[in-house]
């Protein structure tokens, strides 16, 4: 796969990303095996935005490492400095499994408790509400009424 060719602003922009990353990918003086690739893909495939770190002390052949890792990879060469190194590749979005018979989650609502006098502030509580309670108006968590059943033979009566 070839190299992602990126403008000057995107690859400013994700050389700022990358500044508080920590290198995730580390390679030794074996150079690039197999393994390393492999691990760089995984990488790549996980984060999307991955910094580099090579313990060679050869300029040239990190140089080299730099751009087979990103022409083999089919990744975006971001920045080179010093012994690390920062690829981009953007992230596969892997479409997510709709279950019809899932219920809604629970939801936090925020409570005010209005003081008896009037000059101090209202008491703020965040109560969380489950899918099988209801809040009443007095800020309380109740389990949700049941539908009531009709008899079936009041059903056959009208």
């Amino acid at each position: 796969m070839p190299q992602i060719q990126l403008t000057i602003a995107e690859r400013k922009n994700h050389r700022a990303e990358a500044h508080h990353l920590s290198p995730v990918v580390m390679i030794g003086n074996d150079g690039l095996t197999p393994g390393v690739k492999k691990e760089v893909d995984a990488a790549l495939n996980a984060h999307g935005l991955i910094k580099i770190r090579v313990l060679g002390d050869d300029r040239a052949q990190r140089e080299a490492m730099y751009q087979s890792l990103a022409d083999e990879l089919g990744a975006a060469p971001i920045q080179h400095i010093g012994k690390l190194l920062v690829l981009w590749r953007p992230k596969v979005v892997k479409p997510k499994a709709q279950d019809e018979d899932r219920m809604p989650g629970p939801r936090d609502f925020k409570v005010l408790k209005y003081s008896t006098r009037g000059g101090q502030r209202p008491e703020v509580k965040t109560l969380r509400v489950l899918g099988n309670q209801r809040l009443t108006p007095g800020g309380q968590v109740r389990r949700a009424k049941k539908p009531k059943q009709k008899s079936i033979k009041k059903g056959r009566q009208t």
